[in-house]
């Protein structure tokens, strides 16, 4: 009888936090700056705009969003990447919130309506994912979606994310809206299943623009 072999062991905080530049077939992502700023005011929506847990720009300029991204950049804890597809920015992704010690990240989206339903999204997942579980040594990844966004509920549905229930009134927004956040999870022996799922959806799809 062989013995399950021993868990990788975690990487240092710094390296958690690093934001490397992750490729993939359909999707790099970059760290997020300012730069990114023009393409996410072009491609945002009302919609974009009402679903941002930390109330986005404060104006809804260009330079608006380049202040928003500068002040997520600065959040402790935090590490934010731009998603591109064919060098546009169609979004951000981020390790919301890392927790080394207890081999965990959170991994928050936030994409553009051009790119919802393209390979941006599990492409951009993929990576993160990967990366987190494959070379972290994450032993879970969770999600946190606002419960009116209906189409991020059904996208992590769709990935395979076991939804664990509703943290009521989890975050109040800049506008005073206490959000409820619908909490869903992957652990680490999920990943290679969720993992062949998010391979075969990227086959079958397209890369916007």
């Amino acid at each position: 009888m062989t013995s399950e072999p021993r868990p990788v062991p975690p990487a240092p905080l710094a390296e958690w936090l690093d934001p490397v530049t992750l490729a993939g077939r359909h999707v790099t992502l970059v760290p997020l700056g300012e730069a990114h700023a023009a393409d996410l005011h072009a491609g945002a929506d009302e919609d974009t705009y009402a679903l941002l847990a930390r109330g986005g720009p404060e104006a809804r300029t260009a330079q608006g969003w380049a202040a928003y991204l500068t002040r997520l950049n600065a959040l402790p804890g935090r590490v934010n990447w731009a998603v591109l597809v064919g060098g546009r920015a169609v979004g951000r992704i981020s390790y919301s919130e890392v927790r080394p010690a207890d081999r965990w990240a959170e991994i928050g989206t936030m994409l553009v309506p051009a790119a919802q339903g393209t390979a941006a999204n599990p492409g951009g997942k993929l990576l993160l994912m990967t990366r987190a579980f494959e070379e972290l040594g994450a032993n879970r990844v969770h999600f946190k979606v606002d419960a009116r966004n209906a189409r991020s509920l059904r996208a992590l549905e769709k990935l395979g994310a076991v939804r664990e229930g509703t943290l009521r009134q989890f975050q109040v927004r800049p506008d005073g809206y206490a959000r409820d956040s619908v909490m869903f999870s992957v652990l680490g022996r999920e990943w290679p299943g969720v993992k062949a799922g998010l391979e075969a959806r990227l086959a079958a799809l397209h890369s916007p623009g």
